[in-house]
């Protein structure tokens, strides 16, 4: 009794209050887990939500559509000095006012097929002639955001060549805890 008298003075007993559970998030669209044969056992894979992400969402592929092309920050880095190659933030209005890349320029996920127009296409939704496409940077909120990947879906339907499109799938989360400068308040 006097050892559980100590322990609950400094505070190292276990608590009667329940802990607040961290919140699962699924690996994928239908899967919640993975479970591996590791020499020590079976493990499973599972995967909660923490002070690094940005959303909650389910984790999108590398290559969201054949041809497209996965980018690092060190592509994007240097397509923001290119003057053949568009960073597009394709987040909605209210994140890209929280913070954004600098020197990005942003087309919502919503709009991008109407406005492939600004990517180096000529024409109109439904009628476009990307021939004279730009290389095209995408990002979201980063690997378990479905903005970009939505947006890309679209422009390559619209007729946009998927090898002209590099899709920045860390995007904002990774920026961000990479401690690469944003700015914020961009409409």
């Amino acid at each position: 009794m006097r050892l559980l008298t100590a322990l609950v003075a400094m505070g190292l007993a276990a608590s009667t209050v329940p802990l607040a559970a961290e919140e699962a998030l699924d690996l994928g669209p239908d899967t919640k887990s993975v479970t591996i044969q590791t020499e020590d056992g079976p493990v499973e894979i599972t995967r909660t939500m923490n002070d690094t992400q940005l959303i909650g969402g389910v984790l999108q592929p590398v290559i969201p559509v054949p041809g497209v092309q996965p980018a690092g920050e060190l592509e994007v880095l240097a397509a923001l000095q290119d003057e053949n190659a568009r960073v597009v933030d394709m987040r909605t209005m209210e994140w890209r006012v929280k913070s954004t890349i600098p020197g990005s320029i942003h087309i919502p996920y919503t709009e991008v097929s109407m406005r492939l127009d600004e990517l180096g296409c000529s024409g109109e939704q439904g009628k476009w002639d990307c021939s004279g496409a730009l290389d095209v940077f995408a990002f979201c909120n980063g690997p378990a955001c479905g903005q970009s990947p939505q947006a890309i879906r679209a422009m390559v339907r619209e007729g946009f060549p998927a090898e002209k499109i590099h899709y920045y799938r860390g995007g904002m989360q990774d920026w961000l805890v990479l401690g690469l400068t944003t700015v914020e308040n961009l409409f």
